[in-house]
């Protein structure tokens, strides 16, 4: 399916359905070496999936969430390598669209939170700019109306001694480092 997150439109499938989140892969033509993160509904929902959550990432979450940053975790086991692209690493985020956050409760599971395009293209923060090869493939699209579009969440490695941004976003790098 087709919902609304803070910014742009995600595809969005029961995360922990193999077969839902190959079909993500297929409809976005996506790399299989591309991880795919998750939307979870509330902070105590990461631990099922990650191995540890160090202080500085609880920190993170405490100050960022819902919303703004996604942090990468060592996943736990039995979190599927189609999610984690065989890394051992898995991305999480805290929804903070009320749309996807209630879809995350009401499934009591975690939905996959990849943007809603052909890899490689831009996303889109309209319906109507949706790719029409997504809009044919899925299942259902949720029009939450034109959402805020920019820049996508900020990407925090927390897995190693040191925290690593993997990608600049919303949520300023420094303003994360400056609480860890």
């Amino acid at each position: 399916m087709v919902l609304p997150t803070r910014c742009l439109y995600g595809l969005g499938a029961a995360a922990l359905d193999p077969a839902a989140v190959e079909r993500v892969f297929e409809i976005k033509q996506r790399p299989k070496d591309k991880p795919i993160l998750v939307l979870v509904h509330q902070m105590s929902d990461v631990a099922r999936f990650v191995r540890r959550i160090p202080s500085r990432a609880r920190r993170i979450m405490e100050q960022f969430w819902p919303g703004g940053v996604t942090l990468v975790f060592e996943a736990a086991p039995g979190v599927s390598p189609l999610l984690t692209a065989g890394t051992g690493r898995i991305g999480i985020r805290l929804c903070s669209h009320p749309v996807s956050r209630a879809l995350v409760k009401a499934a009591g599971a975690p939905l996959t939170g990849t943007s809603a395009n052909l890899a490689g293209r831009p996303a889109c923060a309209d319906i109507f700019h949706l790719d029409p090869h997504i809009a044919a493939a899925v299942d259902c699209i949720l029009d939450a109306g034109p959402l805020a579009g920019g820049v996508g969440s900020t990407v925090v490695d927390v897995t190693g001694e040191h925290l690593r941004i993997l990608r600049d976003g919303v949520i300023p790098a420094d303003r994360i480092l400056a609480i860890t």
